[in-house]
């Protein structure tokens, strides 16, 4: 989609916004970027040739300003999101959606009321390897599910606005509740820090349709790994986003017993042949898409609110050193 009248705003050019800012203008509709740092806005004004701004309101105030995408630190995307949709803005923020629960309610009643668009920067929901193994699912390749775990390890990215379960688990959050299609009902989360912030995370979630599901997120690990792994009472399945030639392969294995026995039934892993596609530039793509068809995005405030409410939960835990929430109470279980 390209648009002779550009109206895409970026708001943050830091590790990330760069990345959006290619984006939207491959896609010919920035209009404009803002950072607070003068140097980084001026070398990718020049470089994409279009209008810089360090101030916020000067954004809002741009009438041709339809749509404002917000990939700043994310103690301020509240603030931030709530100023653009008052503004009359459509808006893409990066996940989280904000830091409390209260917040994202404040955020959506005000897109209600304002009839405007918000969309949350779940990356993963856009990658082909994702869409697919999704379909798979769907289509009952796996059989039932059982059993998820998440791992998103790295060295590097060390936050101290945020710790590591809120800067790194949203994603994974994000792809286990597309699974199973619910809330879950337990939760509980242990950690450790180095410095002031968690570095390191483990959570644990439990459903009604009695899946289980594990995430491991770290900024301190010795090798970089993105995997989901997807058990089914038929086969597994494993997204590899750090493998170059076999993101998604489908293990047709399982067990079965017979006399209390367990028979391993085990054959060859397939890998699934993926469409050739850079992620963001699909969720990109999504967003101008919504803004044109005034349609609601896949990753939408409902999917905020829902990866918002497991965070709060976990968070919890993580504060009382691992006391298991029980999300349908709000209060501690033994």
């Amino acid at each position: 989609m390209r648009c002779q009248d550009k109206y895409i705003a970026v708001v943050g050019c830091g590790y990330w916004g760069k990345n959006l800012v290619r984006n939207f203008a491959q896609l010919g509709v920035l209009r404009v970027i803002c950072d607070a740092s003068y140097i980084t806005v001026k070398l990718l004004s020049e470089q994409y040739d279009v209008p810089c701004v360090t101030d916020f309101q000067q954004v809002l105030s741009l009438p041709e300003v339809q749509a404002v995408v917000i990939a700043t630190p994310a103690p301020t995307h509240a603030d931030l999101v709530l100023q653009a949709l008052a503004a009359g803005k459509d808006v893409f923020v990066e996940k989280p959606l904000a830091l409390t629960l209260d917040d994202a309610l404040a955020i959506q009643a005000l897109a209600n009321k304002s009839d405007r668009l918000l969309m949350v920067g779940h990356l993963l929901e856009y990658h082909p390897a994702l869409v697919t193994l999704r379909q798979l699912v769907a289509d009952g390749k796996l059989g039932k599910l059982q059993y998820l775990y998440s791992h998103r390890l790295s060295f590097g990215k060390v936050r101290t606005e945020e710790n590591v379960l809120w800067s790194f688990a949203p994603h994974d959050i994000c792809n286990i509740l597309g699974f199973t299609g619910e809330l879950p009902r337990r939760v509980q989360a242990f950690g450790s820090s180095s410095h002031t912030v968690e570095d390191f995370c483990t959570i644990n979630l439990e459903f009604a349709n009695h899946i289980k599901a594990h995430i491991f997120v770290s900024w301190l690990h010795p090798f970089k790994e993105h995997r989901l792994v997807v058990v089914g009472d038929r086969a597994m399945a494993v997204f590899d986003d750090v493998s170059t030639d076999a993101k998604l392969c489908l293990y047709p294995q399982h067990v079965e017993f017979q006399d209390s026995l367990p028979i391993l039934h085990k054959d060859a892993k397939q890998i699934i042949p993926l469409p050739q596609a850079e992620p963001l530039l699909l969720e990109c793509q999504h967003f101008l898409d919504c803004i044109q068809n005034r349609q609601q995005p896949v990753t939408g405030i409902k999917n905020g609110i829902d990866v918002l409410t497991v965070l709060e939960s976990a968070q919890a835990s993580l504060t009382t050193h691992g006391k298991m929430i029980d999300m349908r109470e709000k209060c501690f279980v033994s």
